[in-house]
């Protein structure tokens, strides 16, 4: 049976090698009744499963943790209402029953009434333009052939895109990356990393937007802030957990000399090693060309074949 490699991103494979918790990242539980219940969901872990995935996922946990305090049942357990990355952490939502969960969705543009996300993005090189304090990102987004989203350069029919914006307001900028805070108008997979992207202010940690630095060796986006009107008593209700501290000591730091990310390292030896390639085959061609024009023992004396 022939066996099926697939490719494993730098940035994982160093995880597994230094992060304390790989494949071990928790939930914290930090609202619960009947209808809802609210978490605080680690970085390097993924929100649901999607197909042949055996990752660990928030709502698994949320299904033990109840299972454990004897709550789970058919008919109240964890729905999808929204998602996060798999390395964004920060507060998000869940169902407790499908009546809520059709609820939420349906209503979720006027229910919910602030969700709030900091990222750390490294500046802009000299020869693009600074983002003002505040602002809109209004750009369409299109999915390439890994279904992560991107800015189109141009628009045709054969691109498929769909409505994207997001607000930003600068918090704290230094010599070498951003602070910002973050609201979306519309809430389209990978929105806020393919806009800022596009600006040329890919998040720091970020190794599929083409990131120079990992500082924090994770994505530097976090969903702080959540705050809706319950769907089930009517009750304003808001939930906050900051980013790490050392995000904003690091931008206020700056780091002129950062250590190149993993994945730069790994695409430096790939090249090296594809120019080599290139090189042999090219001596190949001319040693080749050269033993045609030996006889059969100048050639065996040569080494060439």
């Amino acid at each position: 049976m022939k066996e099926t490699l697939h490719y494993v991103k730098a940035s994982t494979r160093y995880k597994r090698e230094h992060k304390p918790d790989y494949g071990k990242e928790k939930i914290e539980i930090l609202y619960e009744d009947k209808d809802i219940v609210v978490v605080n969901k680690d970085s390097g872990l993924l929100s649901v499963p999607y197909p042949g995935s055996k990752a660990r996922t928030a709502v698994e946990l949320l299904e033990k943790i109840m299972r454990k305090n004897g709550t789970f049942a058919e008919n109240h357990r964890p729905f999808v209402v929204h998602r996060l990355d798999r390395d964004t952490s920060g507060v998000m939502m869940f169902a407790l029953n499908e009546r809520v969960q059709k609820k939420i969705m349906s209503a979720w543009k006027t229910m919910v009434t602030e969700r709030l996300y900091r990222a750390v993005a490294e500046n802009p090189r000299r020869h693009h333009p600074e983002l003002p304090d505040s602002g809109l990102i209004d750009e369409p987004l299109a999915k390439n052939a890994c279904h992560q989203g991107y800015v189109p350069k141009k628009i045709d029919s054969s691109v498929e895109i769909c409505e994207a914006r997001t607000n930003f307001t600068v918090i704290l900028r230094g010599r070498t990356h951003t602070l910002f805070e973050l609201s979306l108008d519309t809430g389209k997979k990978n929105q806020i990393r393919a806009h800022l992207a596009s600006k040329h202010y890919p998040l720091a940690g970020d190794e599929n937007y083409r990131a120079r630095t990992d500082p924090f060796h994770r994505l530097a986006l976090h969903a702080r802030t959540l705050a809706f009107v319950h769907p089930a008593t009517g009750e304003k209700l808001r939930f906050e957990i900051p980013e790490p501290e050392n995000w904003a000591e690091y931008v206020q730091k700056g780091d002129p000399h950062p250590v190149p990310p993993v994945w730069a390292e790994e695409k430096k030896s790939i090249d090296v090693y594809n120019a080599r390639v290139e090189n042999i085959k090219g001596s190949g061609h001319s040693l080749r060309k050269q033993a045609r024009k030996m006889d059969f023992i100048s050639r065996g004396k040569s080494g060439i074949r």
